[in-house]
């Protein structure tokens, strides 16, 4: 079983000199990628300098996460491939566990790590932590995370267990299943693309496994912090994308609830005294009604449609209810 390591990178430098040298030491069974989305400040220069044994994707433009993938994925041809964030560490034998378990199961299409925090290495990372789930509303939690509540490692997570979606840093994917799904949804940009992708596959038949086994530590937020309302925007936006793509279910009162929790979450933000993230969330629903009409066009192109979710609404868990850690769902 080959893997490919894919790295994209835009303007991450740094990042990939912090980082490179574990990939490199601990891969020695992969081939190594880096997939550059135009970047302008020497990193393409620096990798060819510095790590000739890891091969350059060149990518014409910054079409960010979905596109810069999709491009530089749909010309390899190894079995497996890894998309890892440039803010990974990745720690000995990562890979053994994760080509193991996609051995035992043809059915299982995407794997992801434990993730761990770079900066605070005894917690879960918030970008995934041991694997992902939403509610029925759209909202995603993790084992090991639930909005800002993140959990020690105590060992807690180190099974082998389904899950709903892997996350983005650090995620495997079988090659024939990514192109099969038609690999990214272009229109998400970047953040909870990966969401929609393991969602349309649950929908398509296929597993989706976490791997306690392996771990990685991620720095999370180095390319778009959580302060930056552009963030909270794409997320907001994306979130009802791929709910509105995927659910199961009648649409408008699951859409309707979902609104006024966000109208919720927008006066929150400005009671914080953060008036641009409630702005990002206004933005973020003036550009889903813009788009939803190729979203709807998108939910009939899916045919099968599974039960999504195992809460009713992780907010009422969270804020009311005050259940703060997964085991306690």
């Amino acid at each position: 079983m080959k893997v490919a390591v894919v790295i994209l990178n835009w303007n991450g430098k740094k990042l990939l000199e912090q980082f490179l040298p574990s990939v490199v030491a601990y891969s020695k069974d992969a081939t190594l990628y880096l997939a550059d989305n135009a970047s302008t400040d020497g990193s393409v220069d620096f990798v060819v300098t510095h790590f000739p044994s890891i091969q350059i994707i060149q990518n014409k433009e910054n079409g960010g996460f979905a596109q810069g993938y999709n491009e530089a994925l749909k010309n390899l041809e190894e079995d497996i491939f890894c998309l890892l964030n440039s803010d990974v560490e990745v720690t000995e034998n990562w890979l053994k566990p994760i080509t193991e378990a996609f051995l035992k199961n043809d059915k299982t299409v995407i794997i992801q790590p434990k993730i761990l925090d770079f900066n605070k290495k005894d917690h879960f990372e918030y970008a995934g932590a041991a694997g992902g789930f939403i509610d029925k509303f759209g909202y995603p939690y993790c084992r090991g995370r639930i909005f800002n509540t993140i959990e020690k490692d105590s060992g807690q997570y180190n099974d082998s267990t389904d899950i709903f979606w892997a996350s983005g840093a650090c995620l495997f994917i079988r090659n024939k299943a990514f192109k099969k799904l038609n690999g990214f949804d272009e229109t998400f940009f970047a953040h909870m693309e990966e969401i929609d992708l393991c969602w349309r596959a649950k929908n398509s038949g296929f597993n989706i496994q976490y791997i306690g086994t392996s771990k990685v530590y991620h720095v999370g937020g180095a390319t778009l912090k959580n302060t930056n309302p552009q963030k909270t925007f794409l997320n907001f936006r994306n979130s009802l994308f791929a709910l509105t793509k995927n659910a199961k279910g009648t649409l408008f009162t699951i859409i309707f609830i979902r609104l006024i929790l966000d109208g919720i979450a927008g006066i929150k933000f400005l009671l914080e005294l953060q008036p641009k993230h409630t702005l990002a969330i206004l933005k973020a629903h003036f550009s889903y009604y813009r788009n939803l009409k190729q979203m709807l066009i998108n939910r009939k192109a899916q045919k099968v449609k599974i039960n999504y979710y195992q809460r009713t609404s992780i907010v009422i868990d969270y804020f009311v209810n005050k259940k703060r850690y997964f085991n306690s769902l």
